[in-house]
């Protein structure tokens, strides 16, 4: 029977209710049982709710140009901000990275100086720094490159420096940044001393600082890993650049550079540069014992020749027992001789100069001309003139009271190093240029006198066979060779005309090379031609100037000239005038290094007008910073400019 339509309405709203609810998760059948809830299930299955129809509205033209305005702006935005950021980057590294930045004097120093108490802490701080710096590319460096304008150019043991300028040992004890050095601006950079075997030096605490008088005390002693552990940073060193310039990297490409295939020094490895490597004795060998004592010397030359351009030995520090009485003339000689030997034999075509590294204290007439006595009997090509004193006179100006804990300081045992060494310094140059000239002139004429190419003149004329007409003059004396030449020479004279006079008058009897001649003012001055030519090389002679006795013109020996006519330098009033050297004189002549209170290039001139052909600098350095040998540079020309 099939119920009223009612009952079926009314049951069919019910289970659409229930459907609804069980569609949005509150089902009526939660109660009831499972058949019930299955029969709902099988009326009204369940199905996809559809989605609701979206209309799609476009939008007004206006509204287009106001979304890709704002987009615009937005990327302008980003793109103003992103080259900020990236030319920010970029002129920062430009900034650090210039020696001539400020920051380097007046925030770097005085933060060391505030973080290290202790002096020696600070510097190896520092060190370590510049060394992390370099290996990443982002060290300081000296820019502009204005040393190729070759105005401070200088001529030392036959390289044309790029400037006077130099480091001293101590800044760099172990050859750990030799290369970042260069980057700062000097033409040479000393690194060491090196001892045979290692050996820590003093105890600590050993450096001082005396900030009022922008000086140092220190007693090191000499502290050395040893010549074996700086002759493997060398090599390595000298390695990686043979492999960066395409040698490769095993032991045929590094001595494919020491033979100079690469162009440029085998020590410095950068052209118009050199590197000194300073050698010492270990501070347990006897003092007595000199051949100990050469022999330590000797060790250090063998392992590390190939990898200089200058040895420099060591016999004036002030806090090695015993060192400075090396410096007497008998053990001074022993000394050196051996050295110059074992540099003789470094594996490679060049042999590195030899120089002897001296005291300041050492300033009296008597112990000056030992040294040069010693200089010139061991055929060094150098003397590096000072060093630190022991000497606590004279350093502080009258009137002026040192704080208390300076005062303290001033006392402690070492050597002194700050600005109030100049004028010592200046005096020491002339000094010992005075005395090496002197003994150039007599060495000079030693080896004249030797030489058998040079015989000795007669002291009379002899009489003609004429006047005597019993004498026999022998075949081959010098008498005939004369005679011949005359009589050859008369033979080839050509008629006398007014054609040939005229040109004879015109061409000067002596013909003087271009860069010496005052009729070519144009050509006096070559390009490479150093501006302040303190020493040249046997192959800017001329040929005829070649062909002299062995003796005088051994390569290894430095050819020095004073500063030329052309030189800014000669245009100081003041400078004393000098005698042209003869040509054994110019070849002979030895190279003085000036260490010592050089603080800006007003004083590195007057070390040099002094007699001296590099100033080297040490205090400077550390007090103000990596920027000190591009501002005494920048101030070497503008007194060179001013007295012009």
């Amino acid at each position: 029977m099939v119920p009223p339509l009612s009952v079926r309405l009314n049951r069919l709203a019910c289970l659409n209710k229930n459907t609804t609810d069980i569609l949005r998760g509150r089902s009526q059948f939660s109660g009831q049982s499972g058949s019930s809830l299955w029969k709902a299930r099988r009326i009204f299955p369940p199905f996809a709710r559809e989605a609701p129809k979206q209309t799609r509205r476009y939008a007004s033209t206006a509204q287009e140009v106001a979304t890709d305005a704002r987009s615009l702006v937005t990327r302008l935005k980003n793109l103003f901000f992103g080259t900020a950021i990236g030319a920010s980057l970029i002129l920062g590294y430009l900034y650090i990275t210039d020696t001539r930045a400020g920051v380097h004097q007046w925030v770097v120093v005085p933060s060391l100086r505030w973080l290290y108490d202790d002096a020696e802490d600070a510097h190896e701080a520092g060190t370590k720094a510049l060394k992390a710096l370099y290996s990443f590319g982002i060290h300081p460096r000296e820019r502009g490159n204005s040393d190729n304008a070759r105005d401070l150019s200088v001529a030392v043991f036959g390289h044309t420096l790029l400037n006077p300028i130099g480091t001293s040992a101590g800044i760099d004890k172990h050859a750990e940044l030799p290369s970042a050095l260069l980057a700062l601006g000097p033409a040479i950079v000393e690194v060491g001393g090196a001892t045979p075997y290692p050996q820590d030096g003093n105890p600590k605490p050993r450096v001082w600082r005396l900030p009022s008088q922008k000086g140092f005390i220190n007693r090191y002693g000499l502290n050395s890993e040893g010549a074996d552990a700086m002759a493997m940073r060398l090599r390595q060193r000298l390695r990686e650049y043979a492999y960066s310039m395409g040698f490769g990297i095993d032991e045929v490409a590094e001595q494919r550079i020491l033979d100079g295939e690469a162009g440029v020094p085998p020590g410095s490895l950068v052209h118009g540069k050199l590197l000194a490597v300073q050698v010492a004795k270990n501070s347990f060998t006897p003092d007595n014992d000199i051949e100990a004592i050469k022999q330590d010397y000797v060790y250090c030359v063998d392992t590390l020749a190939k990898y200089a351009d200058i040895i420099v030995v060591n016999v004036s520090s002030p806090n090695t027992v015993g060192l400075r009485d090396l410096q007497k003339v008998e053990p001074l000689t022993n000394i050196l001789t051996a050295v110059v030997e074992a540099a003789k034999r470094a594996d490679r075509k060049t042999s590195p100069a030899v120089m002897v590294k001296v005291s300041p204290d050492e300033d009296s007439e008597e112990q000056i001309q030992g040294i040069v006595d010693a200089v010139w009997k061991a055929r060094v090509d150098g003397i590096i003139v000072g060093n630190t004193t022991k000497r606590r006179d004279d350093l502080i100006a009258p009137g002026h009271t040192l704080p208390p804990r300076e005062a303290a300081i001033l006392l402690e045992q070492g050597g002194y190093s700050g600005p109030q060494l100049f004028d010592r310094t200046v005096s020491l140059v002339r000094k010992y240029r005075r005395k090496l000239d002197d003994g150039m002139q007599s060495d000079s004429l030693k080896v004249m006198e030797s030489s058998s190419e040079f015989p000795k003149p007669k002291l009379a004329v002899e009489k003609s066979s004429s006047d005597n007409p019993t004498r026999s003059r022998k075949e081959g004396t010098v008498e005939d060779k004369i005679e011949a030449t005359v009589q050859r020479d008369l033979a080839n004279l050509k008629d006398s005309s007014p054609e040939m006079e005229a040109k004879s008058k015109s061409q000067p009897l002596i013909r003087l090379p271009a860069r010496n001649s005052p009729s070519s003012p144009t050509k006096s001055s070559p390009e490479d031609a150093p501006a302040l030519s303190s020493s040249s090389h046997i192959d800017q002679l001329s040929s005829s100037d070649r062909d002299l006795p062995q003796e005088i013109t051994a390569s290894s020996q430095p050819i020095s000239l004073p500063v030329s006519s052309s030189s800014p330098l000669s245009s100081n009033s003041n400078t004393p005038t000098k005698t042209a050297p003869t040509t054994s004189s110019i070849r002979n002549q030895k190279v003085i290094f000036a260490t010592g209170g050089i603080t800006n290039g007003k004083q590195a001139l007057e070390v040099l007008e002094a007699g001296a052909n590099v100033a080297q600098i040490y205090t400077a350095l550390i007090y103000s910073g990596v920027g000190t040998i591009s501002r005494i540079k920048d101030e070497m020309r503008q007194e060179m400019k001013s007295r012009r």
